[in-house]
């Protein structure tokens, strides 16, 4: 095969990043991946998971790594209730029996990373490995990292996220601005500390949409609720807006003005000290974005292909690319890393633009008028 007896350098310790490593270790390769935390448990942010049958599931099941997540998924976590401003339901698969939550099972980020990593080979992560930049050398590269160290390897995957600092050495097309900026905040020990709406989401997830504007809720396993608000706004809002999003106080007012209409139970989002706000425009590729096959270099998930969330492809596509990837690079019929790479690469590209292009297009429904119809019609199967 085309790795055989070839250093891999897998930058990022995401999903993406962990799976392929496990699948390459399976086939007997070298590999090392450079993550920039300082060691395993640093805590991990952002909402649940939901994996996907094709994708996020398909590639546990090819790593071996299905028993792992069963013992760690969390069955409710997908159930949704679909709000308007006001808490009218129009949805709640608390209620029903078939649900659809139930194809797409929910797994918190932190277990994921864990199940992932314990199945690697001891000291295949190498922590406090911040990337700064890469040379050429040899037949390969040298990563230089913050940490005053350098290591070189024959193959270089940048599986470093949306804002990737691999990327840039293979392609210079840049990221889009999809029209909608979020804020996202995380709530420790919501019972106590945004007991109302902590009820309301009943371990599961609410959808609210109402005025072109979104309300996405869930709660994580450890009791965290994180929250996303998504607003049709201009690219420098974030910038320009004024506001400084470490001053809770300062958020609340942009909130309770922007969301004047919404019903004031929504505010306990913003009262509670124990809230963590980052905003976060949200972008993606062009849908026919594509770079000549470097024999040395590739990318997968955000790195490749980062789209808005709005219709829960980030970490499916992520652990999508690490199987497909693998399969490439361990495939006898390929004589050269490049041919693998450029079987890969052309897979990859093209499963991208098709889901980014339904990824727009939940993005745009769920910040138009009609929202609440639109989804419910999506659900029915009538779109």
């Amino acid at each position: 095969m085309v790795i055989e007896h070839k250093k891999i350098a897998i930058v990022g310790g995401g999903p993406g990043g962990l799976t392929l490593a496990r699948l390459l270790q399976m086939k007997g390769a070298d590999v090392k991946v450079y993550e920039r935390d300082v060691h395993k448990n640093v805590r991990v942010q952002g909402a649940t998971l939901d994996l996907h049958e094709e994708s996020g599931l398909e590639a546990l099941r090819r790593a071996g790594l299905m028993e792992g997540f069963t013992a760690n998924y969390r069955p409710d976590a997908g159930k949704l209730k679909i709000l308007d401003r006001d808490f009218k339901v129009y949805l709640d698969e608390h209620s029903l029996l078939n649900s659809h939550s139930e194809d797409r099972p929910e797994i918190d980020r932190a277990p994921l990373r864990k199940i992932l990593l314990e199945s690697l080979q001891p000291d295949t992560v190498v922590w406090d490995s911040h990337f700064i930049s890469m040379e050429k050398k040899d037949n390969g590269w040298l990563l230089h990292c913050k940490n005053n160290k350098s290591y070189y390897a024959d193959l270089v995957i940048g599986a470093d996220g949306a804002r990737s600092k691999i990327r840039p050495y293979l392609t210079g097309i840049q990221p889009i601005y999809s029209g909608v900026t979020m804020v996202e905040g995380n709530i420790a020990n919501a019972e106590v500390n945004a007991p109302e709406i902590f009820k309301w989401v009943n371990g599961g997830k609410i959808f609210a949409l109402d005025e072109s504007k979104s309300l996405l809720l869930s709660i994580k396993g450890d009791g965290t609720l994180t929250f996303y608000t998504g607003c049709n706004a201009d690219e420098n809002w974030v910038r320009e807006s004024g506001i400084d999003f470490s001053k809770r106080e300062q958020v609340f007012e942009w909130f309770k003005n922007e969301f004047h209409t919404w019903d004031e139970r929504w505010d306990e989002l913003f009262e509670s000290e124990n809230v963590v706000i980052i905003p976060r425009p949200q972008y993606h590729y062009p849908l026919n974005q594509g770079w000549e096959t470097q024999p040395d270099l590739t990318l997968l998930g955000d790195a490749a292909h980062v789209m808005p969330p709005y219709a829960g492809e980030g970490v499916n596509m992520a652990m999508q690319d690490a199987f497909e990837l693998a399969e490439c690079l361990t495939d006898q019929k390929f004589n050269t890393m490049k041919e693998a790479l450029e079987q890969y690469e052309k897979n990859m590209l093209t499963r991208a633009s098709e889901m980014t292009a339904a990824t727009l297009d939940n993005t745009n429904l769920m910040h138009a008028e009609g929202a609440v119809d639109h989804l419910l019609k999506m659900f029915s199967g009538e779109h």
